[in-house]
C-alpha cells in the first residue's frame, strides 16, 4: 500500500465513519478495488484510522463531554452493551467478517431499505419526538442503543445507522440521535483500536506505523467537516437519501463480485 492509498482510505473513512452507510465497507471495497490484500496490519490500519474520525467528534464536543456528568455517563452506559459484544465477538470479526466484500454488499442492500422503511414510517407518523436531548435518553434507550450499535460488528452494517435507526425508532429526535451516535463511537472505536494493537502485540514496523499515522491525520482533518455538515443536513432532512444510496451502492458491488 503506498501513500496514495493511504490517503484515499483515510478521505473514504473520514467520509463515512457518521454517515449511516458504513465507513468498513466502502474502506474494504475500495482496498480491494487497489488490489490491496486483507492482511492482518491492513484489518489493523481499517481499525486504528476510524480514532482518527473520532478524535473530531472529542474536540467539536469536548466542553460537552466533560463539563456534564451526565452527558458522559450516557455515553458510558450505552457503550458497556457493545463492549462486552466486540470483546467477545473479536476473533470472529477480525478473521471471518472484515474483508468479506459480499457480506459487505448484503448488509449495505438489508440497511439501505429498513433506513427507508422507517422514514417512510416516520412521515406518515407525525408524533412528536419525545426525546429532545442526550441528558434526556433514559437508562433502558442506552442499553438499547448499545445493544443496537453491536449489529456494527457486521461490517455493511454501520454502527451510526445502527444507532440512528434504534434511536428513531425510540421516538428520538433526528439532531440527537445523530449527535449521540457521533458520540457513543468515542469509546467503542477508543476500545476496539486499543484492544487491536494489544492483540497485535505492537508489531508493527516502523513504515507500517508512518502508514497509519497519515492515514489517522488525513480522516481526522475530512471527519471535522462531515461532522459539522451532518448535524445540520439532519435538522431539515430525513435520512432517505442515505438509504437509496446504500441499495444503489450494494448493487454495484454485486455486479462487481459476480460480473
Amino acid at each position: 500500500m503506498n501513500i496514495f492509498h493511504t490517503i484515499i482510505l483515510g478521505i473514504v473513512e473520514g467520509l463515512t465513519e457518521f454517515l449511516p452507510i458504513s465507513s468498513t465497507a466502502h474502506i474494504d471495497i475500495t482496498r480491494s478495488i487497489f488490489s490491496i490484500p486483507a492482511t492482518d496490519f491492513i484489518k489493523s490500519f481499517e481499525i486504528i484510522i476510524q480514532l482518527g474520525a473520532i478524535l473530531a467528534v472529542l474536540i467539536l464536543y469536548w466542553d460537552k463531554i466533560f463539563k456534564s456528568w451526565k452527558y458522559f455517563r450516557n455515553i458510558i452506559i450505552a457503550f458497556i452493551p457493545t463492549g462486552v459484544i466486540g470483546f467477545v465477538l473479536y476473533k470472529l470479526i477480525k478473521s471471518f467478517l472484515l474483508g468479506n466484500n459480499k457480506i459487505e454488499a448484503f448488509a449495505l442492500l438489508v440497511g439501505g431499505l429498513i433506513i427507508l422503511y422507517f422514514e417512510y414510517k416516520q412521515k406518515k407518523n407525525l408524533e412528536q419526538s419525545s426525546t429532545q436531548a442526550v441528558e434526556d435518553l433514559s437508562f433502558r434507550q442506552l442499553l438499547t442503543l448499545g445493544v443496537v450499535q453491536s449489529l456494527a460488528v457486521i461490517p455493511g452494517v454501520s454502527r451510526s445507522g445502527a444507532v440512528i435507526v434504534g434511536g428513531r425508532i425510540m421516538k428520538i429526535s433526528a439532531p440527537v440521535i445523530t449527535e449521540f451516535s457521533f458520540l457513543l463511537a468515542i469509546p467503542t472505536m477508543l476500545a476496539a483500536t486499543l484492544y487491536d494493537v494489544y492483540k497485535s502485540g505492537l508489531s508493527f514496523s516502523s513504515d507500517q506505523w508512518g502508514t497509519i499515522a497519515l492515514g489517522f491525520v488525513v480522516s481526522f482533518i475530512v471527519a471535522l467537516f462531515v461532522v459539522k455538515w451532518l448535524i445540520n443536513y439532519v435538522k431539515t432532512h430525513s435520512f432517505a437519501i442515505f438509504g437509496w444510496y446504500r441499495i444503489v451502492f450494494s448493487i454495484l458491488v454485486f455486479i462487481i463480485l459476480f460480473f
